[in-house]
């Protein structure tokens, strides 16, 4: 990415794995005395709409939840909450009333989003988490007219990584469950779109995970080992761990090139997810797995580099992505890879001007150890390619320069395939998690090309002009199918606020996303 090594597994990461999932289990059994409970109010006019959950919880209450939300007072925003007790008749210790704008607010065409989905995402959250500040565990959820999307916000706005804190100053976990005693006769439908959101919402969670671990808890060997713990759950999927041997035997001279400077042995994981027909020709996503990225003999300044521990978002959210997918069993078949190193600096370390060759026999010339995300992605495109799949998708945490280009508002897309291109700007637009579509010019392809010693060099001509534009490009020499996209997701790496219902830390973003994307593939006929 332009911008200690363990002697084993730390078992005790593993067992405390995946504790986000606790949030989303749902408790059928005796109601607790300590419960509470979110719910939606739409905007009226000058006043506020209580939805269906909302006017079943004033009717047990005897018409105390509209009457303290006359006496506050103000209209209830899109957005805004609003914690009120003293209901027990309805069942509830504490009760969040959420603003979750007008009804049947559709596409925002400027903003490129469902808003009205949104807005239930970003409401629910808010509820979710004004309750857990007032000591709730136990919250049942108003599904607010769309349960996935409820879901969503609940989950992803409850994720935190602490577990490497003492007990005492961890959050508690809070379980989350979908409120449907509003729902007349038959509540499967809104119970299996609430689990699906659950779903989506795990698989983004993961991602966040494993992005979040230090350095020397996410090796590239313990990465490899959570892939098996995690996806060999599935009858459907398969993990491979290939090892340095199996590298050099495929001449995977520019993957093996940038794990030299380290202690920390390569490994090349293959996950095969097979729900689709027997024999159906699969979806290659490909992530890049950059455990750790010191920048190598380029090296990064110091400031900020502890957040070089999620340079393999990319391989993360395809992680998070086959989660999801195995999960919600969609008919597909998919071949995810992943190469798994770290770019340190040392006396073997690769060196700038160096030139290794790539796996279809290219060679590249390396004029900036600190571009190396390219060099690992190009061996496994090359990979990809020997499996006929119908599409390539890689994700990776690229360039700094896209995070100049675009911030956070979107993740770049780079696509030879127009109809591609509007089937994933479409999932972006269900998901909330947005992506834009950047340029593949050959003006970008003729500055990789222009070499000194090599068939393309590592970084553009320019330098830093177009710096996300000439890495697409860069990677494009390693692709031959006729559908391809590359995804740069470094701008969107990284929360502060400006996605409402994921707070601060690694997004674990497009999972979602993609999953949506591989969803509208799986009902599809790709030849």
């Amino acid at each position: 990415m332009v911008w200690v090594r363990v002697s084993s597994l730390h078992r005790p990461v593993l067992r405390n794995f995946c504790h986000y999932k606790a949030l989303s289990r749902s408790f059928s059994a005796t109601i607790s005395k300590h419960r509470g409970v979110v719910v939606g109010v739409y905007e009226e006019g000058e006043g506020i709409q209580l939805s269906q959950a909302g006017e079943t919880i004033n009717k047990q209450c005897g018409g105390q939840l509209q009457r303290q939300l006359k006496q506050a007072g103000r209209k209830l925003k899109a957005g805004k909450t609003r914690v009120l007790f003293g209901l027990d008749e309805a069942g509830f210790s504490s009760v969040a009333v959420v603003g979750v704008g007008k009804k049947g607010v559709g596409y925002n065409e400027q903003e490129q989003v469902e808003e009205g989905r949104e807005r239930v995402r970003k409401a629910v959250a808010n509820g979710v988490r004004q309750l857990s500040e007032v000591g709730e565990v136990n919250v049942d959820v108003d599904p607010c007219g769309d349960a996935e999307a409820a879901a969503e916000g609940a989950l992803l706005s409850l994720f935190s990584y602490d577990e490497l804190k003492a007990k005492d100053s961890r959050k508690p976990r809070v379980h989350t469950s979908c409120f449907t005693d509003h729902i007349q006769g038959d509540s499967t439908t809104t119970k299996e779109s609430w689990q699906r959101g659950v779903t989506l919402a795990e698989g983004q969670n993961l991602a966040r995970y494993l992005m979040e671990a230090p350095s020397n808890y996410m090796t590239p060997s313990i990465f490899a080992r959570l892939a098996q713990d995690k996806l060999g759950q599935s009858q459907q999927c398969t993990v491979t761990v290939r090892n340095k041997a199996w590298a050099e035997e495929h001449k995977m001279e520019s993957f093996l090139s940038v794990a030299k400077g380290s202690v920390e042995q390569p490994l090349f994981l293959e996950i095969d997810y097979q729900g689709g027909a027997p024999g159906d020709t699969p979806i290659a996503l490909v992530g890049k797995g950059i455990t750790f990225d010191s920048g190598g003999i380029s090296l990064k300044p110091g400031a900020d580099m502890d957040k070089m521990r999620a340079d393999m978002g990319g391989a993360a959210c395809v992680m998070g992505a086959l989660l999801a997918t195995s999960r919600l069993r969609l008919p597909v078949n998919i071949k995810g890879l992943i190469p798994l190193c770290e770019n340190m600096p040392s006396s073997r370390a690769l060196k700038p001007g160096d030139v290794v060759r790539a796996m279809n026999g290219k060679t590249i010339q390396v004029d900036n150890t600190d571009a190396e995300g390219r060099l690992i992605l190009a061996d496994a495109l090359c990979y990809a390619e020997t499996f006929n799949p119908s599409l390539i998708l890689d994700l990776a945490t690229l360039t700094g320069a896209v995070a100049v280009a675009l911030g956070s508002g979107a993740t770049a897309v780079y696509t030879n395939s127009t109809s591609m291109w509007d089937v994933i700007h479409k999932a972006g637009t269900r998901t909330g998690d947005r992506v834009w579509r950047m340029p593949l010019f050959k003006h970008y392809t003729n500055q990789v090309t222009h070499c000194d010693l090599a068939d393309l060099n590592n970084i553009g001509k320019y330098s830093r002009e177009g710096g996300s534009c000439t890495a697409a490009a860069f990677l494009k020499e390693f692709v031959t199918n006729k559908r391809w996209l590359h995804l740069d997701i470094a701008g969107v790496m990284m929360n502060k606020d400006e996605v409402p219902y994921l707070g601060k830390g690694m997004a674990g973003r497009p999972t979602r996303t993609l999953v949506e994307f591989l969803n509208t593939l799986s009902r599809q006929k790709l030849d």
